[in-house]
């Protein structure tokens, strides 16, 4: 969606530097390419991964070369001078390695609670040092309404040292019975500890990696869950407490119980409005809808869907 030079003049006023700079590449329409191409006119060289990092909030421009080039950007963007350098304060180092800006996990999900008493039980904070840098995700529900199974595939990038596992979230339908739900670890990974909340339907899962992150490093991995316990779905959901990144929901249907409308949405918190609703479309053999969200930003992004 292109951008107004309004929005454009709001958010170099109020940051964060990683939407600022995607709000001025919308707004001038140039690509990537482009923009390297003119810097390095400019005698600075920056790979268009880091442009898109950058713009992400996946990486935050720091060393003295990162920031020479953040200044000849405000030149190639036609930007007041300092607009964007200002928006990363004095440029020094800061000791969580291309950390995004973070959102509560108690501002995302109604449960919460529920997780986070589960995070302390297992001696790990909710931020576990990560944040997704692509995630495509798979959903799958059965014949009878239900949330069948999800399956995961997910790249991540370390913000701290010494990390070597990741705590995956599953939030069941109501009636959903967490002590029948099975976790499935794929590849670069093998299942760890498993805690529940029975009263909330919530399953937390510790996925150990096989090696052991330095801040900055990637990490992609598997796993899924089997889920099948309970009542009728009508909308999955996915909270991201870190902005930047990207992210794929895939939701099938059973031939059985296929829905007459599906919508994808995204909101704020758990109790704010829906809004960028969008209606998606069944495709005919597979029975699928998706959405592709580039950029993640903190809040919730899903579809949902009506069975009548």
């Amino acid at each position: 969606m292109r951008h107004t030079e309004a929005e454009l003049a709001q958010v170099l006023h109020t940051g964060p530097f990683h939407l600022a700079l995607r709000t001025a590449l919308s707004v001038r329409g140039l690509p990537l390419q482009r923009v390297q191409h003119h810097l390095a006119h400019r005698g600075v060289k920056v790979g268009v991964t880091s442009l898109s990092y950058w713009q992400q909030g996946a990486r935050r421009p720091q060393r003295a070369e990162s920031l020479r080039a953040v200044k000849a950007l405000e030149e190639v963007l036609e930007l007041p001078g300092n607009s964007l350098l200002r928006l990363l304060g004095s440029g020094s180092t800061r000791p969580e390695a291309d950390r995004p800006a973070a959102r509560s996990y108690r501002s995302l999900m109604e449960s919460s609670g529920a997780v986070e008493r589960l995070l302390a039980a297992m001696g790990s904070p909710v931020d576990g040092g990560l944040h997704t840098v692509g995630h495509h995700e798979r959903v799958r529900i059965g014949p009878g309404r239900e949330l069948r199974q999800r399956d995961s595939q997910h790249v991540v990038r370390a913000h701290r040292d010494d990390i070597d596992r990741y705590l995956a979230v599953h939030r069941g339908d109501p009636g959903c019975d967490p002590a029948r739900v099975t976790v499935t670890a794929g590849e670069n990974c093998r299942t760890g500890r498993v805690r529940w909340d029975r009263a909330t339907g919530v399953l937390v899962a510790e996925l150990l990696f096989d090696t052991r992150l330095r801040a900055g490093d990637t990490y992609l991995f598997g796993y899924g869950f089997d889920d099948g316990t309970g009542g009728p779905s009508g909308e999955y959901v996915r909270g991201f407490s870190f902005g930047g990144g990207q992210y794929v929901l895939q939701v099938a249907f059973d031939e059985a119980a296929l829905p007459v409308r599906c919508r994808r949405f995204a909101q704020v918190s758990a109790g704010a409005p829906r809004g960028a609703r969008t209606d998606l479309t069944l495709t005919g053999r597979h029975r699928t809808v998706h959405l592709v969200e580039q950029g993640v930003r903190p809040g919730l992004v899903g579809i949902d869907w009506d069975w009548e």
